[in-house]
């Protein structure tokens, strides 16, 4: 005898200020404070704050969800209106951010442009197919997951006074393009941010770049004081 399916769960909505109240939405929303921050000093070309920004936003975005997971009580309307938000605020994180960054490092030349149209459209392609399929074989992503991008970047950042500002504009292009690629590849990657021990190497990570590009910028304004 067929079994019926079970109804879907209908979600009841409340109103929209309420799901702010939600801590894992708050850490979320922290992030997307960071991401600002990121893009505003990238645009003035304060790299260093933008990199501290950027890594920050990546802490704060691994850790709403391992704080999701622990809670008690969430309904499926807080999670499903706490998915959405994450996916929102990632494509504005690992998307545009990243491409502003590229832009503004390259000058705004319009050369520029195509490589940061590839990011954005690699981007919201990457979230649109995880979000239609999800975890492949419910363990690992197809793709590069975006997070990475940032991970990466504020490491690459590091040797940036190595070089000349034209060759590292080249280097910085071509790892962006590179990343983008990754991203949407059939590649399959685990889903790091869901280990605890993970977060807590991030946390270890963010911290140590935070102190880095923080010593960076007070010796540089020691070394402009003392020009003066």
């Amino acid at each position: 005898m067929p079994t019926e399916n079970p109804a879907p769960e209908v979600l009841q909505p409340n109103s929209i200020l309420s799901y702010v109240k939600d801590i894992p939405n708050i850490c979320s929303l922290a992030g997307l404070a960071c991401t600002l921050a990121a893009i505003y000093y990238a645009i003035l070309g304060v790299y260093s704050l933008a990199m501290i920004g950027m890594i920050w936003a990546v802490a704060f975005d691994w850790g709403d969800g391992l704080i999701a997971r622990r809670m008690k009580g969430r309904t499926g309307a807080d999670r499903t209106f706490g998915g959405q938000l994450d996916l929102l605020i990632d494509i504005v994180s690992y998307g545009v951010t990243p491409a502003i960054l590229l832009l503004s490092y390259g000058k705004f030349d319009p050369i520029f442009l195509p490589g940061a149209f590839l990011i954005l459209a690699g981007s919201a392609i990457r979230l649109c197919y995880f979000s239609t399929f999800g975890l492949a074989d419910g363990a690992k992503y197809t793709g590069l997951a975006l997070d990475n991008n940032n991970i990466f970047l504020v490491f690459l950042f590091l040797f940036e006074g190595l070089f000349t500002q034209s060759s590292f504009s080249v280097i910085l292009y071509a790892c962006c393009l590179g990343l983008t690629a990754l991203n949407v590849s059939q590649i399959k990657t685990p889903k790091l941010s869901g280990n605890p021990v993970n977060v807590l190497i991030l946390a270890a990570y963010t911290l140590g770049l935070t102190a880095i590009y923080s010593w960076g910028l007070f010796t540089t304004d020691v070394l402009t004081l003392n020009a003066l």
